[in-house]
């Protein structure tokens, strides 16, 4: 099909061992650019396989959650949201998926409290739990949210992060937090 077409194709192919790859099907042209035969070449994709199952499998459980849930690379890129995420915050993965935490939302997220959480405080600890953070967003207006992040790393020892946010704007539970944090910053001063 390729001698007919002269279009480059490629496909993934499986292994009688199980390995995978990517098979790339290329016209091989003299200098004269006459095509004389084909070049094939595999190229293993064992590891984009794994992550790509690994990512689907962690998609399908975050999903269904009602806290928004954002998954995010080392370097705070976000991997996917959650239909939760998608719907609280009106917007699309287009304008999410790929992009820096602190630049998705017009820079809704570069809230200095997270900021210091996640640079400072997620790196030394791990995780941390119910984090108070009050903001103003832009399409949304101001809420209250409770904060959960913990890093997690998978079988390639990638690390990645998985942010919970709730809200919890208007809930007696999420006050007595929001005071204990205002307490806390009256005896610090």
């Amino acid at each position: 099909q390729l001698l007919a077409t002269l279009v480059p194709g490629e496909k993934e192919v499986q292994s009688r061992d199980g390995s995978w790859y990517l098979m790339r099907i290329l016209p091989y042209r003299t200098e004269e650019n006459a095509v004389v035969g084909l070049v094939i070449t595999f190229i293993g994709i064992d590891e984009r396989r794994i992550l790509q199952a690994a990512l689907s499998y962690t998609q399908n459980i975050i999903d269904p959650l009602r806290e928004s849930v954002l998954v995010l690379d080392q370097d705070l890129k976000v991997l996917s949201a959650n239909r939760s995420y998608y719907q609280v915050f009106r917007s699309h993965d287009r304008e999410v998926v790929g992009q820096h935490l602190y630049r998705i939302g017009n820079g809704q997220w570069a809230i200095p409290q997270l900021r210091e959480l996640m640079e400072n405080i997620l790196p030394g600890n791990a995780s941390f739990d119910n984090f108070p953070v009050e903001h103003d967003f832009p399409v949304i207006g101001k809420r209250r949210m409770l904060l959960n992040a913990r890093r997690m790393y998978n079988e390639l020892g990638e690390e990645k992060i998985l942010l919970a946010i709730e809200d919890v704007t208007g809930q007696r539970r999420a006050q007595k937090l929001f005071a204990a944090k205002e307490e806390d910053k009256s005896e610090e001063g």
